[in-house]
């Protein structure tokens, strides 16, 4: 765990010297992404700065209802009012990534801007291409670590409702709800302190798990019964669906999260893998247990990255091509899936 004091003096500098901030999340935003952003964008905001938000392309349906979403500007179908933020820019902050590529379309605007950058963002191996970079692995989230600068800039707790709501939410979905992740006792308390705020923890559980459609239940129930695959003798389990999976049950962005931990609670089972189709390529959730690193594993076979235990990835071909290559690649993790 990285002493912030340092940094958060470096960012509340830059924060103080510019006249137009603008807070960018990575594309295909999770919760965290969201939930850091408006986060970040309450506080600033509630002290008289000057504050946009950005996101490269659409927010998944489940987090839609969080106050502020309706302020950030989607770059994909705003195209010009986007580049223009980027050019006014005085600061831009990007949150949880750390590898230009994440910026989707807006990457070559972001990176050729004048305006001063950080990145605030917890995962591994980041890609210098800001001024100031605050980064911690050993925090569960973004969020959480949004939350320690906020504190440390103003002073003490920030308080706010929504600011709150927003800081659980990249907390909870980067945990699954404390089922996975890298959370520490430091995290707890933090909750602890957003919950004594007075946040409706039922009511932020309920949008987010639980306001899927009866097509995205009934995905579910296929993806188990007809595209589970077990690997019983590599303690492995893969999931895979189509194009034509997808739209047989109306499929909406954000309707398979959570699908690749489902095999997870299978015993003996230790390492979960997602395909899922798209245009001309194959996105690859990873999920495991113990010490497996799904991270390297996602890294040096599918040019992706992430977390010890949650990483993504993609493969160029198509999705029967690529479960053949995963199939063959997975031989050489056999002694690391198979150690106690």
């Amino acid at each position: 765990m990285i002493e912030l004091a340092k940094y958060t003096k470096e960012f509340s500098e830059l924060l103080g010297s510019a006249d137009n901030i603008l807070l960018i999340s990575h594309i295909n935003p999770d919760g965290d992404a969201i939930g850091s952003q408006i986060a970040l964008y309450r506080y600033l905001s509630g002290k008289g700065m000057k504050v946009e938000m950005m996101c490269p392309n659409n927010l998944q349906e489940f987090l839609k209802w969080m106050d502020g979403s309706d302020k950030i500007n989607v770059f994909i179908r705003k195209r010009k009012k986007c580049k223009q933020l980027i050019e006014n820019a005085g600061l831009i902050v990007m949150l949880d990534f750390n590898q230009p590529n994440r910026l989707g379309e807006a990457e070559s605007f972001v990176t050729s801007s004048r305006a001063k950058k950080v990145i605030i963002d917890h995962h591994l191996e980041p890609v210098d291409f800001a001024d100031l970079l605050i980064s911690d692995p050993s925090r569960c989230s973004t969020a959480e670590l949004v939350h320690e600068i906020v504190t440390i800039l103003n002073g003490e707790p920030f308080r706010d409702r929504s600011y709150s709501e927003s800081v659980y939410v990249g907390i909870i979905t980067d945990t699954g709800n404390f089922e996975y992740g890298t959370y520490t006792g430091n995290t707890m308390r933090v909750v602890a302190d957003l919950l004594d705020t007075g946040i409706d923890r039922g009511h932020v559980l309920n949008t987010v798990y639980n306001n899927f459609s009866a097509d995205r239940m009934k995905l579910m129930g296929f993806s188990l019964y007809q595209r589970m695959t077990l690997l019983e003798e590599y303690r492995t389990a893969y999931i895979y669906l189509t194009k034509k999976d997808l739209a047989d049950f109306k499929h909406f962005k954000g309707d398979t999260e959570g699908f690749v931990n489902l095999p997870l609670s299978i015993k003996g089972i230790v390492f979960s893998v997602f395909f899922m189709e798209k245009d001309n390529f194959v996105k690859i959730s990873f999920r495991s247990k113990g010490n497996f690193p799904s991270n390297e594993f996602a890294s040096r076979y599918f040019s992706g990255g992430g977390h010890l235990n949650a990483s993504g990835g993609e493969y160029y071909d198509t999705i029967d091509n690529t479960i053949a290559y995963f199939l063959k690649v997975l031989k050489e993790q056999e002694a690391l899936l198979l150690k106690d």
